[in-house]
């Protein structure tokens, strides 16, 4: 039976560390099953609020509800939150296997041999399960810590930074591996620099700045028709394609040549964009590429913390 109840409510939530105001008044509601991506600048409350989610630390003020149990100084993170904060802790003496088995010991896991291979198959380090952590690269520790959460089954998987110093191959593995836990339901929170890991992975995310949700929600409400972007157009003609954009309504051309390497460079809403790939076609001016210059997602990002700092 698919569970409907949030996995994480935050009502009011605030944490602070002596003067410093970590996470502010924060209010956040995530549904079951879903990559719910988390972005802000340094300093904007990521890692704390991450923290709050593993039992790592405790909200000052408000309430925090984690898989329908609240979450307090006498009342810990539930069984079924599995995750790493700063990175996985792990031991470099042992091999990838034994940390697991370790790890699975420390837990009270009984018989957890063949789950080891399971989880380790899974993000695509089976072939080094004898090899030594001490020689592992960045990125495949992150890929061992995220087998060690794995291996609790969780229903709330919490991680920062999952695809730090991940080669592509190793990009891969994960994403493929976080896409099927969601669908079996589970909820994946995670924080990340990278917008174009967020765009590709989440279903939502929320942006923080100075410990405030500057906006929490599905990825095309950022996207919204109504944004300005600026778009990336290569033609067969910049000339008269500038020509052609300089006449249509909604569509802003800079001051300038603005254009470089037979690219053009404008600034419009989605529904803008349409119109001008139209009149150029009618033009019979060939466009080859139509694309943002910012990505939707790190461009809103931009403006809400500019936002924020303004304030």
């Amino acid at each position: 039976m698919k569970e409907t109840q949030p996995a994480v409510r935050a009502r009011a939530v605030t944490k602070c560390f002596g003067d410093v105001v970590a996470l502010d008044d924060i209010a956040l509601e995530l549904a079951p099953g879903r990559i719910h991506g988390l972005a802000g600048p340094n300093g904007a409350g990521k890692t704390t609020l991450l923290g709050l989610l593993l039992g790592l630390a405790v909200a000052d003020d408000g309430e925090l509800e984690v898989l329908g149990r609240p979450v307090g100084r006498a009342r810990p993170a539930p069984h079924g939150v599995a995750g790493f904060v700063d990175g996985p802790g792990l031991y470099p003496s042992l091999t990838a296997r034994k940390n697991l088995a370790a790890l699975a010991a420390l837990r009270g896991q009984d018989g957890p041999a063949g789950r080891i291979d399971e989880v380790l198959a899974e993000v695509g380090l089976r072939e080094v399960a004898d090899d030594r952590v001490r020689g592992f690269s960045l990125g495949m520790r992150q890929r061992l810590g995220l087998a060690a959460a794995l291996l609790t089954e969780p229903r709330l998987l919490v991680l920062d930074e999952p695809s730090n110093g991940l080669d592509p191959a190793g990009k891969q593995h994960v994403h493929a591996a976080l896409r099927r836990l969601a669908a079996d339901g589970v909820t994946v929170v995670l924080s990340s620099h990278r917008m174009d890991d967020l765009e590709a992975l989440c279903d939502e995310v929320t942006i923080l700045a100075t410990g405030r949700v500057r906006f929490s929600g599905p990825l095309d409400e950022l996207a919204a028709p109504g944004r300005e972007l600026d778009h990336r157009l290569l033609t067969s003609d910049p000339v008269a394609a500038r020509r052609v954009a300089e006449g249509v309504a909604g569509v802003r051309v800079p001051a300038g040549p603005g254009r470089t390497a037979g690219a053009l460079v404008v600034r419009a809403c989605g529904p803008a964009v349409e119109d001008l790939v139209a009149a150029l076609v009618r033009a019979d001016v060939r466009v080859r590429e139509v694309a943002p210059v910012i990505p939707p997602l790190e461009a809103a990002f931009l403006a809400l913390t500019e936002q924020e700092e303004e304030r």
